[in-house]
């Protein structure tokens, strides 16, 4: 069984052809489609109701907007297939790679992530794309090439080791790689945008950004805290500590008053600031450690 979960908000004139095309493509496999309604307010479920039967295809509402995240996850619990399929509603996946995704997978793979060819997204959206893979390879040593691709095909067993939630399905691949699961990538064919708008606009910049820094995070530091936090509070207590001593030879051999030295009280800053900053390190190595141990 295939599994096939297509978060979606507002695609009211896409999800139709979709759901015909997907099963034009698959209509001599077993798989399922499971659609989740991330709070649509254009009726998008309706006109999608003649196609939906519950078996074959299913259909979730969410009560509000709660991000693609949190979509992807409610269509991973109500799943059944053994293979999962991430796609996208807007018509810019082609099902017909599907089955390109799932003879990859076939080869003793755990996850195949798709790389856009001659994509067809705004400036701004390669341009986060572009920005985000340097940083991932640099600093991660990510093996992806186009890893904010939302089309691939993964086995559900990485579920169980992998949490989703917020905005970390991007960098689901490379969780998955950092947690000793076999990846791949294959290229995949992006159409145009034909019908509604894209959700993406300047704010992916920021978001992406701080997207970014938590993974850097995570998958480097999760596990030993103190190197991040502490590495960070030696340089400010370092700072700290040299323009206490400057001050302090100062005063002592060349009889500069302090009062008229506010460097003074920047030193001091500085030397509580990087104390508080190890500390938190320290509490998170702590915190890590009582994990550790209760899972033993």
């Amino acid at each position: 069984m295939l599994s096939i979960i297509i978060p979606f908000h507002n695609e009211k004139e896409n999800l139709s052809i979709l759901l015909t095309q997907i099963h034009d493509v698959l209509k001599d496999q077993s798989y399922e489609i499971v659609l989740v309604d991330d709070g649509s307010t254009d009726q998008s479920s309706t006109s999608i109701k003649d196609q939906v039967d519950g078996k074959k295809v299913i259909l979730l509402k969410m009560g509000r907007q709660m991000g693609k995240g949190k979509a992807l996850s409610v269509g991973i619990d109500r799943s059944q297939g053994e293979n999962i399929v991430f796609m996208d509603a807007d018509l810019q996946d082609d099902p017909a790679d599907i089955n390109h995704f799932a003879k990859k997978l076939s080869e003793g793979y755990d996850l195949v992530n798709g790389i856009r060819v001659n994509r067809k997204d705004n400036a701004i959206i390669k341009l986060y794309s572009t920005l985000a893979g340097w940083f991932l390879k640099t600093f991660l040593r990510s093996p992806f090439t186009d890893i904010n691709c939302g089309f691939k095909i993964f086995k559900k067993k990485l579920t169980r080791d992998i949490t989703l939630y917020g905005n970390n399905f991007r960098f689901f691949p490379l969780a998955a790689f950092y947690e000793g699961f076999k990846v791949a990538e294959i290229p995949v064919n992006n159409r145009p945008r034909i019908h509604g708008k894209t959700k993406y606009g300047i704010s992916k910049l920021f978001i992406g950004f701080i997207d970014m820094v938590s993974a850097y995070f995570l998958y480097k530091f999760a596990e030993r805290p103190l190197h991040f936090f502490g590495s960070i509070g030696s340089i400010f207590f370092g700072i700290g500590s040299l323009i206490i001593i400057i001050v302090t030879y100062q005063r002592i051999f060349e009889g500069i008053l302090l009062y008229r030295r506010p460097a003074l009280q920047y030193g001091i800053f500085l030397l509580i600031l990087g104390v508080q900053i190890i500390a938190t390190g320290i509490l998170g190595e702590l915190m890590v450690y009582l994990h550790n141990k209760r899972k033993t």
